[in-house]
């Protein structure tokens, strides 16, 4: 028996998605990649005001609890003839998410939503080098364009909300625009060594997180668990937006998409996260956005778009 979300990972469900866009090469992993953008956009706001009512660490736990909680049953596809591959990737790719989230939580409770949203863009920069180190491909001239114009649009925007006074909340933002540059390459490379669904692969990176995140936790505090779950519905809406939209669906974009197409790619079409990221921040939080700063954000999503027009990395 196959699982029925199975049938994604076939080729031809993105020929029929490259079908759907034919005359330009933005097909169903593009598609996927750009709705994970936004919802990732979204996510700074959303954790900025739910990490208010609960510590970090907790929140953390909680959220990728629950989501192993929801993946659990993808994990079936596990117990097959590949399953030390699929355990060895899943531990690698987990182990960088956990260091990611762990910086990237941090951060944005020590700078604003809007600022780190812009400042994690940079991770587009730092993927064509990671992909070059990592995996021998010298990226094209178009990406080094699409880069070049993605770290123009950060900096037009990181400049009109304070770039120019970084602190420690911009430093783990910093290092986890490394970590996911690192994470995107590794997700390619590694692809050929498991025969995973991108659900199951999902379930297991999760699953490495928070026993990560426990561990963490056991080791700084003890067993002790510290303060009464928040009851506020906000709270609860927040959460169900992390877990629902920008954990389970977004990783398991991310693992689909970034599996078929080129990390480069990747990384620019992600580089419309700043953007959502800004906009969420504005209308959620009330962060002032400055006509430099929607400057910004614009070039940012024409640099994601001119970089879905070709492929991304030079011919072998």
């Amino acid at each position: 028996m196959t699982h029925p979300l199975d049938d994604l990972s076939i080729p031809t469900t993105a020929q029929r998605g490259r079908a759907l866009l034919h005359g330009s090469n933005i097909g169903v992993p593009e598609v996927l990649l750009l709705l994970v953008a936004a919802v990732w956009g979204g996510s700074y706001a959303v954790t900025k005001q739910v990490t208010l009512q609960w510590p970090v660490l907790d929140f953390l736990i909680l959220r990728f609890g629950l989501t192993f909680l929801v993946l659990l049953p993808a994990l079936r596809p596990l117990f097959t003839a590949q399953w030390r591959g699929g355990l060895a990737v899943g531990a690698i790719l987990g182990v960088n998410l956990l260091g990611i989230f762990l910086c990237e939580t941090y951060g944005v409770t020590r700078t604003s939503a809007a600022n780190a949203a812009l400042l994690i863009s940079l991770c587009v920069a730092l993927t064509p080098l990671a992909e070059w180190w990592l995996l021998g491909r010298a990226p094209t001239a178009r990406v080094w364009q699409a880069v070049a114009l993605s770290v123009i649009g950060a900096g037009l925007s990181s400049a009109s909300s304070g770039f120019g006074r970084p602190g420690l909340g911009d430093a783990l933002i910093l290092l986890a625009a490394l970590l996911r540059a690192i994470m995107v390459t590794q997700t390619r490379r590694l692809a050929t060594r498991h025969k995973l669904p991108a659900l199951t692969l999902t379930a297991l990176q999760t699953a490495v997180v928070t026993l990560g995140l426990v561990a963490l936790a056991l080791a700084m505090r003890g067993p002790h668990w510290p303060v009464a779950l928040p009851q506020q519905a906000s709270f609860w809406g927040g959460m169900a937006f992390l877990v629902l939209l920008c954990t389970v669906f977004a990783f398991f974009a991310q693992n689909f998409a970034a599996s078929r197409t080129s990390p480069s790619r990747v990384s620019l079409l992600m580089g419309s996260e700043p953007a959502f990221g800004v906009l969420f921040a504005v209308v959620w939080l009330g962060e002032r956005l400055t006509p430099l700063g929607c400057l910004g954000g614009v070039l940012m999503v024409l640099a994601a778009w001119y970089a879905a027009r070709a492929p991304a990395v030079s011919p072998a």
